[in-house]
């Protein structure tokens, strides 16, 4: 292991990331084609280097002009958190606005937003979750614009690629669940293969020629994975494996942030890189997501009122200390990477969910309570609040 991390980490970083770029474009081709309240108190330990207000601690306040937008304005709500059109009989959810203690975060303008990324690119690299981001993206900026799906691959693709003619402007969104190089098992369907020390290509042979990129990735490490560092298997969650370790899901996440906010810095990212923390996993009450657990409440939380912990917290801690890391070295190599932390935000909001309002009552569904994903309109629309006052800065 001692080895592995002076390869990883060391001098000869720079050219290892090179030949991981090469093998990138080689095994995705078409891509080398394409155009140019407060938070709890352990939120302390993480003290920022500049005196400034923090967008992310606050308090969700009432604010009757909310939505900017609603399932009948917007073509891009994905179905599973269309909760209007399955029914969510209450709409209190959707009066609110996230206040920062101390200072405002102005309601997001979609003409400011395109003025400020015109001529440029901007790929959300995650799971289902940034997809939900990308989406209350869409449906914010349709007021003004409307793009063109310009996708190189099939329309069953979850990479897309979003063309803004009048702007100049493209969305991505890459599906990367882990960040890093990850293969579904032959011999176990449902379980993966997780190569924690080697960029996922789908994103990485791209990202040079991006001008913002924003990684987020956490629920999909509570699937059964092997893990894989230097070729050799190392550990696993949920699998049988026929070497003894210690490694969990928490060693898999961490390393995979790691791996990915370094393979940033080695290439000497131009653009700027956004790191977003978890969206949390435990908003089920009454039992666990596959055993009936729902989150029907109809009101957000006051800071006072709930704290995080369990895995949410392991999660967050280490995508927290991973990012200041890899920030101390992207300050030496010229590299702009921040850090947009909404989850204080979004632990108060367990109102936000699709719960069973994501289908009808008669349709079977792996998640059939989702207290994972936000409705649109929802609470998720303030982190294109915060990305929209994190570019402006």
């Amino acid at each position: 292991m001692v080895l592995f991390f002076k390869v990883l980490f060391g001098p000869a970083a720079v050219f290892l990331s090179a030949l991981v770029v090469l093998s990138c474009f080689k095994s995705v081709p078409y891509l080398s084609r394409m155009s140019s309240t407060e938070l709890p108190s352990y939120m302390s330990y993480f003290e920022s280097p500049i005196p400034r207000c923090d967008i992310f601690q606050g308090e969700w306040v009432p604010d009757e002009a909310s939505p900017e937008y609603t399932n009948e304005t917007c073509s891009y709500i994905q179905e599973h958190q269309n909760c209007m059109m399955y029914g969510r009989p209450d709409l209190e959810f959707l009066k609110w606005r996230w206040k920062p203690a101390g200072c405002e975060l102005p309601r997001f303008d979609p003409d400011k937003f395109l003025r400020l990324v015109s001529n440029k690119t901007l790929a959300f690299v995650g799971d289902s979750l940034a997809r939900n981001h990308m989406q209350s993206l869409l449906c914010l900026l349709s007021k003004v614009a409307t793009p063109k799906d310009v996708s190189v691959t099939g329309k069953t693709d979850p990479n897309k690629m979003l063309y803004y003619e009048g702007y100049n402007f493209t969305i991505y969104i890459f599906w990367s669940p882990f960040l890093v190089r990850a293969e579904e098992s032959a011999e176990s369907p449902g379980a993966f293969n997780l190569y924690l020390d080697e960029p996922d290509c789908k994103w990485f042979a791209r990202v040079a020629r991006l001008d913002y990129v924003l990684f987020s990735a956490a629920n999909w490490f509570t699937r059964p994975s092997v893990f894989y560092e230097s070729g050799r298997l190392v550990g696993g969650s949920y699998v049988a494996l026929n070497i003894t370790s210690d490694l969990t899901l928490r060693h898999s996440h961490r390393m995979a942030f790691r791996t990915a906010l370094r393979a940033i810095n080695d290439i000497r990212f131009r653009g700027r890189a956004i790191v977003r923390t978890l969206s949390p996993m435990s908003h089920f009450e009454g039992g666990a997501w596959d055993k009936g657990g729902d989150c029907r409440r109809t009101r957000p939380y006051r800071g006072n009122e709930t704290a995080m912990g369990g895995l949410d917290l392991d999660f967050y801690t280490s995508q927290v200390e991973e990012f200041r890391e890899a920030q101390r070295e992207a300050a030496a190599n010229g590299v702009d990477i921040v850090l947009m932390d909404p989850t204080g935000a979004m632990l108060l909001r367990p109102d936000g969910h699709p719960s069973r309002y994501g289908h009808w009552p008669d349709e079977k569904r792996v998640l059939y309570n989702d207290c994972i994903h936000w409705c649109l309109p929802g609470p998720v629309d303030a982190w294109n609040d915060m990305l929209l006052h994190m570019l402006s800065d």
